[in-house]
């Protein structure tokens, strides 16, 4: 048995970080900031409360838009549930993977992002 839940919301920006950061976090009143690691330069995380989703910003290469991120204490058995639902595997990146559902949206299927998975995600029998 493993379990999920929807993770994150990321706000994919073509453009501007630091500018869409500023618009987002005052929209939405949440302060934002870097993430830790250096390798992680392309992201800023709006401060969440413990409960809601993570919020992340990510500068890409792509069109802007925003897409969801499942986040699992198993992610090969996850990506397997969700390609018998339809979903494709698209690409591999670190440890998690780009998926994508039978109506061509981009999500991620990657580990716990922040407490409370175990007790509160959906439980799926493997």
């Amino acid at each position: 048995m493993h379990r999920s839940r929807l993770g994150q919301i990321v706000i994919d920006c073509n453009g501007d970080l630091e500018r869409a950061a500023a618009f987002w976090s005052a929209a939405l009143g949440h302060r934002a900031t870097p993430l830790p690691d250096p390798q992680d330069a392309h992201y800023r995380q709006l401060d969440t409360a413990p409960e809601q989703p993570n919020i992340l910003l990510q500068r890409v290469d792509h069109a802007s838009r925003v897409h969801l991120d499942v986040e699992t204490t198993d992610v090969e058995a996850e990506v397997r549930r969700l390609e018998a639902l339809g979903a494709r595997r698209v690409a591999q990146v670190r440890t998690w993977w780009v998926m994508e559902a039978p109506t061509g949206h981009r999500f991620c299927v990657l580990r716990p992002q922040r407490p409370g998975l175990a007790e509160h995600g959906h439980a799926w029998g493997d």
